[in-house]
């Protein structure tokens, strides 16, 4: 770092995004993209847009709003549009954090948490998951702070009911409650109807993976109309114009193609299905899934081995050296040949293990 860096910054430990290759061809499983494109009307709607870039964007996102608060059933106060979810979540670690009022979130979880708390000096503590991997929400009742929860959890994508949610939001009536539902349309059961019921919870959604638009960077949060004044108020002290023309345009086009992710969404599932199977079959350790990726662990060789392995075959997937999961690895479902290809790879590897 520069001599010029803030001493308060220093000992930041930035969020490290999975790998996006420019080397080779790789069958890519390992950042938890859409295998699908956008929906035809969706690329058209943002290339007509592509005219006026000359103009700023609307910095209310006014139309995507409306699309996106019909579609949930909410009013347009009720939701907020960003640039991907990443954004509403540091909104967030923002406006309700402080040196006083701290964070509590998963210790095996979405890697910008920490990253967001450390980044807006905001202090916070991590709340070990239980041996199998799930959230213990006894363990977040009554927490004395805010409280982040991904649902489903990633990497392990295990979705935690409903009913375990509001009993969180209900235990902490001082606190905000985020859940991060970046991965639910593959899964889980969506928590943005309790918000009629609880000024505290927040609910953060992305178009990135179950609608195709990951290069989009188009995000949004839902929440009570006190709680989305207090997130506008740090949008408009930062960036006014957060959603650009052809994302807001996509955005909304992608809300009006329903039908077409749903098929997507359809056939993800199939496939996840697939791949939990086979690698069952072949030994590996998979965890149930309700999200576009599994979390497995190999019988014949390391994570990290299996990563490698894996990589030098053409096939990305992700991999962490944190210790309570560096046995594990996170893989994309994609289309059923990049799975197939995935399986191949591995096939290869258990033949070479046992030679």
């Amino acid at each position: 770092m520069s001599r010029f860096f803030s001493p308060g910054h220093a000992a930041l430990r930035p969020y490290t995004p999975g790998e996006q290759p420019k080397d080779q061809q790789y069958v890519k499983l390992n950042t938890n993209e859409s295998p699908f494109p956008p929906a035809p009307g969706v690329v058209e709607a943002a290339a007509r847009e592509a005219a006026r870039l000359q103009l700023y964007s609307d910095p209310e996102s006014a139309a995507v709003t409306k699309a996106v608060a019909d579609f949930y059933g909410v009013a347009p106060a009720q939701v907020l549009m960003t640039n991907g979810s990443d954004e509403i979540l540091n909104f967030a670690f923002q406006a309700f954090g402080d040196a006083r009022t701290g964070f509590v979130f998963p210790d095996i979880t979405y890697g910008f948490y920490p990253v967001f708390a450390a980044l807006n000096h905001v202090p916070y503590r991590e709340v070990p998951l239980r041996d199998d991997f799930s959230i213990d929400a006894r363990a977040y009742c009554g927490a004395g702070a805010n409280i982040v929860i991904a649902n489903p959890n990633a990497p392990t994508g295990l979705p935690l009911p409903v009913a375990e949610i509001e009993r969180i939001v209900r235990a902490n009536p001082d606190h905000v409650v985020v859940i991060d539902e970046a991965y639910i349309d593959f899964g889980g059961e969506s928590c943005i109807p309790l918000i009629a019921r609880y000024d505290n919870l927040l609910v953060t959604r992305t178009f990135s993976k179950s609608r195709s638009l990951a290069g989009g960077r188009l995000g949004f949060g839902v929440a009570c109309e006190s709680l989305i004044r207090d997130l506008n108020t740090i949008k408009y002290s930062t960036n006014p114009y957060n959603v650009n023309r052809m994302t807001a345009a996509a955005g909304a086009a992608a809300i009006a193609e329903d039908a077409y992710y749903r098929e997507k969404l359809r056939v993800i599932a199939e496939n996840r299905a697939f791949t939990t199977a086979e690698l069952r079959r072949r030994g590996f350790t998979v965890l149930d899934s309700a999200a576009n990726f599994v979390f497995a662990r190999a019988n014949f060789t390391s994570g990290a081995a299996l990563y490698q392995g894996l990589k030098a075959r053409g096939v990305l997937i992700r991999h962490w050296d944190a210790p309570r999961i560096a046995a594990w690895c996170r893989i994309t479902i994609g289309a059923r040949e990049q799975m197939e290809t995935l399986l191949a790879a591995v096939d290869d590897m258990m033949k070479e293990a046992s030679r």
